[in-house]
C-alpha cells in the first residue's frame, strides 16, 4: 500500500495521474534544455563564443550528474509524490535565481543547481507510470509520458528565444514560472502507487539486478550512445539555422517545435510498437540504425549544400528522441520495483553525461571542421549502439504474447519454405 494511495486506481485517476507526471516531466526539460534557445540571443547582446554558449547550456546536464542516482536511492525510500514536488519546487527556484543575477559565472551556478534538482522528475516521473499500467499498456503510457522531453523542448523553442530578445533574465524566467506550476501539480495531483514493503519481500526480489547479468549494463550503454545525436540536433539545430542558413529565430524555433512536436508523437508510436512486439529493445535497435543512417546522408546532404539538409535535419531531430521511453520501460521491468529508482539513475546519469559532454564538444568541434563533420562524428554513436543492443529480453506480463508471435512467424517460415 502506498502511503497516500489506494491500492488500485480506476482508469481514469490512472490517466489522470499520468497526465500529471507528464506535465511536471515537460517542465523539467523545458530547464534543462531551454537554455539552448538562449544561445543566438547570448552571442549577439553578449558576443559569447559558440563553444561558450554550448558549455554554459550543458550546466543543467551536469548537475542532474550528481544528483541522478542519489534522487534514485531517495525515491526508492519515499515515493514519487515527494520527490517530484520538492524537485520541480527546487528547480524553480534555481531557474528565478539564475534569471536575477548578471554574472555569466553565476548563471552557470545556478543552472548547475538547478540541474541537480531536475533529476529528480527525470527518475520518478517515469518509475511513476510505469508502476500504475500493466504490461499490454506500458509501453504506449510510458511512450505517452516520455514527450514530455520533445514537449518542453518544443515550447522552449516557441517561447525562449523570443523572451530572450528582451534579455536572459526574460527567458529564464519562464520555465522558472512553469517549473513552479509543475510543484504545485505534484503535490495536488500525484497518487503513489502500492509496493510490497521491503519487509515482506523475499530475498530475490531485494537482490542487485546487476548481479550476474549485463543485461541493464547494455541498457546504460545504448540509451547513453544514443542521447548523443539527441543532445547535439536539440542545442544546435536552432543556431544551424539562423547562422548557417539565414533564417530568422522565428522561422528556426517554429522548425524546432515542429521536429519535437512530431518526436512526442513518434515515442507514443514506438511504445506501443513495442506493447505488440513483446519487446521494449528491438525496436530500440531499428531507432538505432535509422539514426546513424540519417546522421550520414545529412552529414552528405550538408557538405553539398542539396536541398535535403533541412528535411534530414528534422528527420534526425524526430528519430533521436524516440528511444527514452522504451529504454526506461525495460529498466523498470527488468530491475524490479526495489531497485528501479536507482537502476534509473544510473541510466539517467549515463545519459546526462553524454548531454553534458555533447554541447561543448561538439561546439568546439563546429567551429573548428563546421558542420558536416559533426553530423558524420555524431552518427558513429548510434552506429556503436547497434549490436549493443539486449534484443532478446522479453517485458515480463509479456512472455506469453511474445511466446505467441514467435509461434506463428515459426510456423509462417515453413509454410513458405514447404511450398517453395
Amino acid at each position: 500500500m502506498p502511503e497516500d494511495g489506494p491500492a488500485v486506481l480506476s482508469a481514469r485517476v490512472r490517466w489522470k495521474v499520468m497526465v500529471v507526471s507528464l506535465f511536471v516531466t515537460a517542465s523539467s526539460f523545458l530547464f534543462i534544455n531551454g537554455i539552448a534557445f538562449l544561445i543566438p540571443s547570448l552571442e549577439a547582446t553578449r558576443g559569447t563564443p559558440l563553444a561558450e554558449a554550448g558549455l554554459l547550456s550543458s550546466m543543467p546536464s551536469w548537475g542532474m550528474v550528481v544528483t541522478l542516482v542519489l534522487w534514485g536511492y531517495v525515491l526508492d525510500r519515499v515515493g514519487e509524490r515527494l520527490v517530484l514536488t520538492l524537485g520541480s519546487g527546487l528547480t524553480a527556484a534555481a531557474a528565478y535565481a539564475a534569471a536575477s543575477v548578471h554574472s555569466m559565472v553565476w548563471v552557470g551556478v545556478y543552472l548547475f543547481l538547478g540541474g541537480m534538482a531536475a533529476a529528480s522528475c527525470n527518475t520518478a516521473g517515469g518509475r511513476l507510470v510505469s508502476a500504475w499500467f500493466p504490461p499490454h499498456q506500458r509501453g504506449l503510457a510510458m511512450g505517452i509520458r516520455q514527450t514530455a522531453q520533445p514537449l518542453g523542448i518544443a515550447l522552449g523553442a516557441l517561447v525562449m528565444p523570443e523572451l530572450a530578445e528582451r534579455g536572459t533574465r526574460a527567458g529564464l524566467m519562464f520555465p522558472a514560472v512553469v517549473c513552479a506550476a509543475a510543484a504545485v501539480a505534484s503535490a495536488v495531483g500525484i497518487v503513489n502507487p502500492p509496493r510490497k514493503s521491503r519487509k515482506a519481500a523475499t530475498a530475490e526480489e531485494l537482490a542487485g539486478p546487476y548481479r550476474g547479468s549485463t543485461v541493464l549494463w547494455r541498457i546504460h550503454a545504448v540509451a547513453g550512445l544514443l542521447m548523443m545525436p539527441q543532445t547535439v540536433t536539440v542545442t544546435f539545430m536552432l543556431v544551424w539555422l539562423v547562422n548557417h542558413h539565414g533564417w530568422s529565430i522565428a522561422t528556426a524555433g517554429a522548425w524546432v517545435t515542429l521536429s519535437q512536436l512530431l518526436g512526442a508523437v513518434g515515442r507514443v508510436a514506438v511504445g506501443r510498437w513495442s506493447d505488440r512486439v513483446g519487446s521494449r529493445m528491438r525496436p530500440v535497435r531499428v531507432i538505432a540504425i535509422a539514426a546513424a543512417s540519417t546522421l550520414f546522408l545529412l552529414a552528405l546532404a550538408d557538405h553539398l549544400n542539396t536541398r535535403y539538409e533541412v528535411p534530414l535535419m528534422v528527420a534526425i531531430s524526430v528519430i533521436a528522441v524516440l528511444d527514452n521511453g522504451l529504454e526506461a520501460t525495460a529498466i523498470t521491468e527488468f530491475a524490479g520495483p526495489f531497485w528501479s529508482g536507482r537502476a534509473l539513475g544510473i541510466q539517467n546519469t549515463t545519459q546526462r553525461v553524454m548531454a553534458a559532454v555533447g554541447p561543448p564538444l561538439f561546439g568546439a568541434l563546429i567551429a573548428a571542421a563546421r558542420y558536416p563533420t559533426t553530423w558524420a562524428l555524431c552518427g558513429l554513436f548510434p552506429l556503436v549502439a547497434i549490436p549493443l543492443a539486449p534484443t532478446k529480453l522479453v517485458p515480463p506480463g509479456l512472455e506469453t504474447k511474445a511466446r505467441l508471435q514467435s509461434v506463428r512467424r515459426h510456423r509462417w517460415w515453413q509454410a513458405v519454405r514447404s511450398h517453395g
